[in-house]
């Protein structure tokens, strides 16, 4: 019995922290205000509270730090929680700087041991980091930053019994989802017009409505915006009942107010229901427009490519239309030509690199790449190199080949420098194109290749990735051309071991894989497509250094054994 009370007793104090302890140091029992004051550390007790490992110079810590100190104001009147700042700042004057907006405790910057010493306990790998303690220290979880992003200060007191109430909560509203669990709040029944006037949410209530969340500081969304303002007057010319709400994830009131493409209705900037209402919907792109439809449920989760490439023939967004547009963009890729993705109105060009104008009919006929990449694109850097050598090899052998640069960069001046080191093609920077091209072939990002056959039909959008594997020799990325490059690849290690031991990686056995690119761990030399590997060690030997000595162990002298063949030297 009294070795069963013991450990009860163990289990308490590893679960729950004294404050005291915690926070306190040899030669001091206090934390400190913005202002300088004293805090007894003893003050804290029956608190829960909220151990906010942060710092100045961390860029995400920055924008959450607003987030919890809405939450903290709106749970102050309860006076039973209490934050302390843990700083991660690396000298004084950016401690204060960044203390100074804040409205709770902290431990004083002098006290660097006591910072560090909480990074332990509570697994600190990364900021910002926030941990929710009880009244008694227990740690009720360490993903105080996510909980306050998703519930705010409706996840009080934190506990994972309240955590899974307004989970439940959440998958309810979801099963019963209609406009008014949507947009209605505790606090707000109504959405609001572009001059601030307030319409009741019950007003929308049969009609079809797209939830579109927006920031006018995302170019992508104020490009959309245009759009959807033009697809929703002429919807509201034709009687249709439809409505926009906008979500505007914009930070402050004049980029909201810029928001209003038209005169559609929007949440209030910065309302709370913004975020909630990005999570619930599962928000993983800019721009998106949620189709709610006329019974309150959710008829597509993001029509916002329908209605750039569609325009109002998208409408009324149900699944029978979806399937219909689906059957068009098929018809369409079957009677694509060059002409008809590069041509619109009068840009029937693109340019050389002379700057002379290139017509595309000249193309036609061709196997042509469109390149989307941009300067400030890290990857994009890294893949162009790359890709000019295959151009070189590919252009030496066959003319009727040509990429064309279809720029994402952000002024002409870095167009140039970049567009500079290209040896093909490309689309005037800003030009109208770009955009239809993007939606066309739905390029999410960048570095990005597309493959267009001699017919002008799309033969992948994988090009990338096969220039990356198989260089020139990829060439003209057609599946009749991978099938010849995979039997090729099978027949090199034709009469290879598939496992082999070998004294220089005396661990493990080593087992032939495929591998697109490595350095061998024997001779340093770059390897492609055939390998022997081991995972466990991510150790590479180059079939040339494993066979070799192989093939020297099999051999007579005045013989050559290479594979299942043995000649005379």
């Amino acid at each position: 019995m009294a070795e069963s009370a013991n450990n009860v007793v163990e289990t308490i104090n590893r679960d729950c922290h004294d404050f005291k302890s915690l926070l306190s140091s040899s030669d001091r029992d206090f934390l400190v205000r913005n202002n300088g004051d004293q805090v007894k550390i003893d003050s804290l007790k029956g608190k829960k509270l909220g151990l906010y490992f942060s710092a100045a110079w961390c860029g995400p810590c920055r924008r959450f730090t607003p987030n919890l100190i809405e939450v903290y104001t709106e749970l102050s009147t309860k006076g039973d929680f209490e934050v302390i700042f843990v700083s991660a700042d690396e000298d004084e004057e950016s401690f204060n700087g960044y203390f100074s907006k804040m409205p709770w405790l902290a431990i004083p910057f002098s006290d660097s041991e006591a910072r560090k010493r909480l990074d332990e306990p509570f697994s600190v790998n990364g900021i910002p980091h926030l941990v929710l303690l009880d009244e008694n220290g227990k740690v009720l979880t360490e993903e105080g930053v996510e909980i306050i992003r998703e519930y705010g200060e409706e996840g009080y007191p934190f506990t994972p019994e309240k955590i899974q109430e307004l989970k439940d909560l959440e998958e309810k509203a979801k099963k019963e989802q209609s406009i008014k669990t949507i947009l209605v709040s505790r606090s707000r029944d109504f959405v609001v017009t572009s001059d601030g006037s307030k319409v009741p949410v019950s007003e929308l209530e049969g009609k079809t409505v797209g939830i579109y969340f927006s920031a006018s500081s995302f170019k992508p969304s104020a490009d959309f915006t245009q759009k959807l303002a033009e697809v929703y007057s002429k919807l509201k010319e034709n009687g249709e009942k439809f409505e926009v709400v906008m979500i505007s994830l914009d930070d402050d009131e004049e980029s909201f107010r810029q928001s209003f493409g038209a005169p559609w209705l929007a949440l209030p900037s910065k309302d709370k229901s913004c975020g909630k209402l990005a999570r619930y919907f599962e928000l993983s792109t800019l721009p998106t427009v949620v189709i709610i439809g006329p019974d309150g449920k959710t008829l597509h989760p993001n029509a916002a490519d329908a209605i750039d490439e569609h325009g109002i023939v998208a409408y009324p967004f149900t699944p029978e239309k979806f399937a219909e547009l689906k059957e068009i963009e098929k018809a369409s890729e079957a009677t694509q030509t060059l002409e008809s993705v590069l041509v619109s109105g009068g840009l029937d060009f693109v340019l050389g690199k002379d700057g002379a104008k290139v017509k595309v009919a000249d193309l036609v006929g061709k196997t042509i790449l469109l390149y989307f990449s941009a300067h400030w694109c890290p990857p994009c850097r890294a893949f162009t190199p790359s890709l000019v050598e295959v151009y070189k090899k590919i252009k030496e052998k066959d003319d009727a080949f040509e990429v064309i640069f279809i720029s994402s960069d952000r002024d002409q001046s870095s167009f140039d420098d970049y567009y500079s080191g290209m040896p093909w093609l490309a689309l005037p920077f800003n030009d109208a194109r770009k955009s239809s091209l993007s939606r066309k072939f739905k390029v999410q990002g960048i570095p990005m290749l597309i493959a267009l056959g001699p017919t002008g039909k799309t033969i992948t959008k994988e090009a990338r990735s096969l220039v990356m594997a198989h260089g020139a020799d990829a060439y003209p990325f057609t599946e009749e051309r991978l099938k010849e490059i995979e039997a090729q690849i099978e027949e090199m290690a034709k009469g290879w071991p598939e496992k082999l031991k070998d004294e220089r990686h005396e661990e493990h056995e080593l087992v032939l894989t495929r591998r697109s690119n490595y350095v061998c761990d024997v001779c340093d030399e770059m390897g492609q497509v055939w390998s022997f590997y081991c995972e466990e060690c991510d150790f590479d030997l180059h079939p040339k250094c494993a066979l070799e000595k192989e093939t020297k162990a099999d051999a007579k002298e005045g013989w050559v054994c290479d594979g299942e063949v043995c000649t005379r030297a």
